[in-house]
């Protein structure tokens, strides 16, 4: 029996890791071409807004139902799960009512505070998402918590596709009918609320069919006061969410600073608004980046927990360890690659090169982000939530006091340097405290070794890409930056593999853990 509960587990869990994967990649894909129907200036109006839907989407979709689940796991009886959700639903409920009518009766104050009164409507359109969220939040962290990943993993999907779908119709439809932007990226945000309604009827039906009846709750006891789990969902569900819509709260900031800054600088507004839109381009680089870096990573960590669970600290450590260096290196491999693919990929997804030096700084928030999730999760796992909390606090603090200078100072790229040097901080922080649980991923030379590596596929990959505009002559800008990009990216794969073989950057063990390793590595070595 104890065999089959686990396997349901392991089955849930990939099954969740695998609508995630395909919701955050169509998260990040789809802007490109919205970008491209609406120009910068469109694009600024949508992202200036996205960062609120996307901490209450984090919220509502992994974080709380994360936590919730948790609790719904540690009762015993049908009962006791719904009266405890049915007050956990009454302390959310208040809580997205407030946010609902401040956003409503702020909007133009929040607006005016990014820089641009226009973005008003835009504002109070995202509003409406709130009003789902208590109920997408319990249902998801109650079936979660009887091991069926099956509603939330369905009702991700469908959120996500819907939202995606109501967003290009808008954009193509805006394009057609020659809309003004701040119209267009009103009906673009109204896709949150319009998508929270399907993602609830789905939850709604799974609830119905397995007759589980939320609002019957009220009337059973629960074991925990309404003071106790409030005081619960804000510490711990909090530190779940904060850190998992991290990159999102970065962005928020910049929503405030960035517009504000270039247009204390004395560009006009008009200009700044485009800047601003060429800026958000890297937030689907980046967002691509770790979406590969994490989807390795999560599949090492559940086995941190069983060796914690078995006591062997000494392999505890050993895998941690080997999680930490597997995901430096995968990353700075992508970002370093995308660096020296740049001015492709923004000829090739947006259209033309602008703004390559500061998406180039800009994308190595791809190393530290995924650093910090690591080590997030590996320090959650020792049950160290105050020190993941300082850490997170203190990088926000850099990004939130030096943003706007820096934009005053440097123009739009001050703004990706202080998002690096945060992260960078942050990183930092959880690093040095991970060392005092005597775990210490980067020995016998590793990140030089690391950094020479990735310096020399960088200088590669520049000149593979050089000769490879003879192959390209006379095509399209965007097809020339194609056969470009897939030749500089095929030569940067083949040129780090073959140095960190011939360097000894990781271990035959640690090798292998990737896909099919045993066979390309074979190929490698013959050569």
């Amino acid at each position: 029996m104890q065999r089959k509960t686990m396997r349901t587990v392991m089955q849930g869990a990939l099954l969740l890791s695998v609508a995630s994967l395909i919701a955050k990649i169509l998260s990040a894909v789809y802007r490109v071409p919205f970008q491209n129907m609406v120009g910068n200036t469109g694009f600024y109006v949508y992202q200036q807004i996205y960062p609120i839907y996307g901490i209450g989407m984090t919220f509502a979709l992994s974080g709380l139902p994360m936590f919730i689940s948790k609790l719904v796991a540690e009762s015993d009886t049908k009962e006791a799960k719904l009266g405890l959700l049915s007050r956990i639903f009454m302390i959310l409920a208040g809580c997205s009512l407030i946010l609902f009518i401040g956003l409503q009766g702020f909007a133009l104050l929040i607006a005016s505070a990014m820089g641009d009164p226009g973005l008003t409507p835009i504002i109070r359109s995202v509003s409406w998402m709130f009003l789902f969220s208590p109920f997408l939040a319990i249902s998801r962290g109650y079936f979660q918590g009887n091991y069926d990943m099956r509603p939330t993993a369905l009702s991700q999907l469908v959120e996500q596709t819907i939202r995606v779908a109501v967003i290009l119709f808008v954009a193509y439809w805006a394009m057609r009918h020659q809309w003004n932007v701040y119209r267009m990226g009103t009906w673009a945000m109204s896709s949150a609320p319009i998508a929270a309604v399907f993602a609830a009827a789905v939850m709604f039906y799974y609830a119905h069919w397995h007759q589980v009846d939320f609002v019957a709750g009220m009337q059973y006891p629960a074991t925990q006061s309404y003071g106790t789990l409030a005081k619960r969902l804000l510490i711990e569900g909090g530190t779940i969410s904060l850190f998992a819509s991290m990159m999102v709260l970065l962005q928020l900031v910049d929503s405030f600073t960035v517009m504000r800054g270039l247009m204390t600088q004395g560009l006009p507004a008009i200009a700044a608004k485009s800047i601003k839109g060429v800026y958000d381009r890297g937030q689907p680089l980046v967002q691509l980046g770790l979406v590969v870096a994490t989807s390795f990573s999560s599949s090492l960590l559940p086995s941190l927990t069983e060796s914690l669970n078995r006591g062997s600290r000494q392999q505890f450590v050993r895998q941690a360890s080997t999680v930490v260096k597997m995901s430096v290196t995968i990353t700075t491999a992508a970002a370093v690659g995308l660096i020296a693919l740049m001015p492709e990929v923004n000829v090739l997804l947006f259209g033309n090169q602008q703004g390559n030096r500061m998406l180039s700084v800009y994308v190595l928030s791809i190393i530290f982000a995924t650093l910090i999730m690591i080590d997030n999760s590996i320090l959650q796992s020792l049950n160290q939530f105050a020190v993941t909390i300082a850490g997170l606090v203190l990088g926000l603090l850099v990004k939130i006091i030096f943003n706007q200078w820096a934009v005053i100072r440097f123009g739009a790229i001050g703004a990706s340097w202080v998002t690096v040097v945060a992260l960078l901080v942050m990183a930092g922080f959880l690093m040095r405290q991970l060392r005092q649980e005597q775990l210490r991923a980067f020995k016998q030379n590793f990140l030089v070794k690391l950094l020479l590596i990735s310096l020399s596929m960088l200088v590669a990959v520049r000149l593979v890409m050089s000769a490879g505009n003879w192959i390209a002559v006379g095509c399209s800008p965007r097809m020339k930056a194609l056969v470009d990009a897939v030749l500089g990216m095929l030569a940067g794969v083949l040129i780090f593999v073959a140095l960190a073989l011939k360097l000894r950057l990781l271990t035959l063990r640690e090798w292998l853990l990737l896909p099919k390793a045993s066979r390309w590595l074979r190929w490698f070595n013959k050569k």
